[in-house]
């Protein structure tokens, strides 16, 4: 596939058109309101999410599918201008790129509707294309807004470390949950795959991951609030550092993309998620899923604000239990 050195980080997922639409209150059923502005961003949560570990400095490689359009174009050019190897994001002709609509209201809160486009013209064919990226990457992150098929087939091609953030969320086989290494959720993504809520208590965590037979590295994004890590038996809290925030569009995209940048550089795991954090806050200060997205020095600068105990309790309770980037020893892939 590449003709220079394998990508550290190969993610497979969906390539979008934002439409974000700036609002003073998100419309409430039957409800018409005037837009502040209006504005094109490339998006799609595989796209954002590569675009963050590159934009981070790791060697990137995409593999999604577009429609043959302008659309395309501005994705295309977007990834490519950071750095994203993007030979296998390839164009259909006869369908349309993938489009997310993105209200956001004067409080940074937005709603989403996406529609699939090109993306569900994505399959597991398309994957095995990539085979040799796949196998030699350090860590391979999908999504769900591409078909089940083609997460199963990248799960088991990959060889290093494979991250699932399951969204748009929905329950999902043991089969393909047991070949997931670190398992990235929302609140309510995790209570979709879990059949409950985030409790309050978080030493009740890992017995609510283990009835699911979710992984044993589990991470809850929480917003404002920053992440929990499940990690076996283990369960620490990772506080979000207070920034300025103009729209939260692609944080959790952009703190997957940090987690992967993380964990390829063999960041134990609650490091990993500490720089995450670190980052999407970060991304929260411009509009749109990509603006904002941060470079390293400034999530270097950020991290190193942050109260030294915080750190060093991550650290401690993550060192000898993080999972390691890569090689994982698997199974040969089914056929």
């Amino acid at each position: 596939m590449l003709d220079a050195a394998p990508p550290q980080i190969v993610v497979v997922g969906s390539a979008n058109v934002d439409m974000v639409v700036q609002v003073r209150d998100l419309p409430r059923p039957g409800e018409t309101v005037l837009a502040r502005s209006y504005h094109d961003f490339p998006g799609g949560k595989g796209a954002n999410q590569a675009m963050a570990a590159a934009r981070l400095g790791r060697a990137v490689s995409f593999v999604g599918r577009t429609g043959a359009d302008d659309g395309a174009d501005l994705v295309r050019g977007a990834l490519a201008a950071e750095g994203v190897d993007v030979s296998e994001l390839r164009s259909i002709e006869g369908e349309a790129t993938g489009r997310a609509i993105v209200l956001v209201d004067a409080d940074a809160e937005n709603s989403i509707v996406v529609v699939a486009g090109a993306n569900a013209a994505l399959v597991a064919e398309h994957v095995h294309a990539a085979e040799n990226a796949i196998t030699q990457a350090r860590v391979v992150v999908a999504q769900l807004e591409v078909p089940v098929d083609v997460v199963r087939a990248a799960a088991e091609l990959t060889r290093g470390l494979f991250v699932l953030n399951p969204a748009p969320a929905r329950r999902l086989d043991d089969e393909l949950m047991a070949l997931v290494d670190v398992l990235v959720v929302n609140e309510g993504e995790f209570e979709v795959l879990a059949g409950q809520s985030v409790t309050p208590d978080p030493a009740a965590l890992p017995s609510i991951v283990r009835a699911a037979a979710l992984p044993a590295a589990v991470v809850v994004t929480l917003g404002g609030e920053g992440a929990l890590v499940c990690l076996g038996d283990e369960v620490t809290a990772v506080p979000a550092p207070a920034v300025d925030v103009v729209d939260t569009t692609g944080a959790g995209d952009t703190f997957v993309g940090a987690l992967a940048d993380a964990l390829a550089r063999d960041e134990p795991l609650v490091d990993a998620v500490q720089w995450a954090v670190c980052a999407a806050s970060l991304s929260t200060g411009a509009l749109g899923a990509t603006t904002g997205m941060p470079r390293r020095h400034q999530v270097e600068s950020l991290l190193a604000a942050q109260p030294t105990q915080a750190s060093s309790q991550a650290s401690t309770q993550a060192s000898n239990q993080a999972p390691s980037p890569a090689p994982i020893p698997r199974e040969a892939p089914m056929s």
